[in-house]
């Protein structure tokens, strides 16, 4: 019984010990020269360490928005264009309604003026 798990556990061991020896390799090689603009935040678009009442732009979750609704596109084209003839004419019809609600997403954010970079 043990022997046809063996090799997975053979797997697992050689993954754990690449992944640390690349991890330690980054640490003990790369560099360490912070700066300011490394430092400075830059996923949410505002200071992180200033008024929690502040104001801050929208546009930041309406281009997350965007990014979910190609994401989601793609994820579920693939699948169903390999299975279209199984499904037939409801797996069409019902991929036109997933893809009738993206344009509806998309269109939103187009109003919304998340595509317009100022």
């Amino acid at each position: 019984m043990l022997q046809k798990y063996l090799p997975i556990l053979i797997f697992l061991c050689l993954a754990g010990v690449l992944g640390v020896a690349l991890f330690t390799i980054g640490w003990v090689l790369g560099p360490r020269r912070p700066d300011a603009e490394k430092l400075s935040p830059y996923e949410c678009g505002f200071e992180a360490f200033e008024d929690s009442r502040m104001r801050f732009d929208v546009r930041y979750y309406l281009v997350a928005i965007i990014f979910i609704v190609f994401d989601l596109e793609i994820a579920f084209f693939f699948p169903w264009a390999v299975s279209l003839k199984l499904t037939g004419t409801f797996g069409l019809l019902a991929m036109l309604v997933f893809a009738l609600l993206l344009v509806v997403a998309l269109v939103y954010d187009y109003k919304k003026g998340a595509l317009e970079w100022d």
